[in-house]
């Protein structure tokens, strides 16, 4: 058991230091980001009942609606929601990159949670292949959301109202679209490994513009002292 959650949890765990490790500006508090790791984790169990409920009530008849549409707008919507109601406001969340780090720890602690109750399913023969899709695509759908989510967290509340937008869609967009290539059969191995290569470079894209974000923002609030004292 001890080694089926080590290799569960390792993946989220290397990839979260991963994204932490490359904020070069200033340190996040590593409590809050614990905290948002444990909503995600949470997140779990709720949305797995909601699904379960779908499914054995058959609400809805295509395997396409319910696997690809149903539940990719389901995790993210909850994903969202709990960033915008327990971080968004928080005054930790002080950096545009700050978005990138709990956006992903909010995604992590949910592909956590579901990589554990995948595995104590099916047994760890499968954990390196979870470990490439679909705890690596969680943290880029949260990598993504938490860009914009950064972005509307220093603009003026109309403009700042659209980046929030796209911080639902553009992942709701992201996960339909990996989740549709799985349902798939023919060249799905193709497909969804050229697909995590898209995903990787504009996860990676948002980190980098991310990065600059802060820095410009950071110089903002210097001159601004500067001026101050002067």
């Amino acid at each position: 058991m001890l080694i089926l959650l080590s290799v569960a949890i390792a993946p989220a765990l290397a990839l979260l230091s991963y994204f932490y490790l490359r904020q070069d500006i200033s340190e996040e508090p590593s409590r809050l980001l614990l905290h948002t790791f444990i909503y995600g984790a949470i997140l779990t169990f709720p949305i797995l009942f909601i699904q379960h409920v779908l499914e054995e009530e058959q609400v809805f008849s295509s395997i396409f609606i319910h696997q690809a549409l149903v539940t990719s707008t389901l995790e993210e919507f909850f994903k969202w929601l709990v960033l915008i109601v327990a971080i968004y406001k928080h005054v930790d969340f002080d950096d545009p990159y700050d978005g990138i780090l709990f956006g992903a720890s909010v995604s992590l602690g949910f592909a956590t949670v579901e990589n554990i109750l995948y595995l104590l399913t099916f047994g760890v023969n499968e954990a390196f292949l979870r470990a490439l899709l679909p705890v690596s695509s969680h943290a880029l759908f949260g990598v993504v959301m938490g860009y914009y989510l950064g972005r509307a967290k220093f603009l003026p509340m109309k403009k700042a109202r659209v980046e929030m937008f796209y911080a639902l869609l553009a992942p709701m967009l992201l996960h339909i679209i990996y989740n549709s290539i799985l349902i798939t059969t023919g060249f799905k191995l193709i497909f969804i490994v050229l697909f995590m290569l898209f995903l990787w470079v504009f996860g990676l894209s948002k980190v980098k513009k991310a990065h600059l974000l802060s820095r410009k923002k950071r110089l903002e609030y210097h001159e601004y002292y500067m001026k101050e004292e002067i």
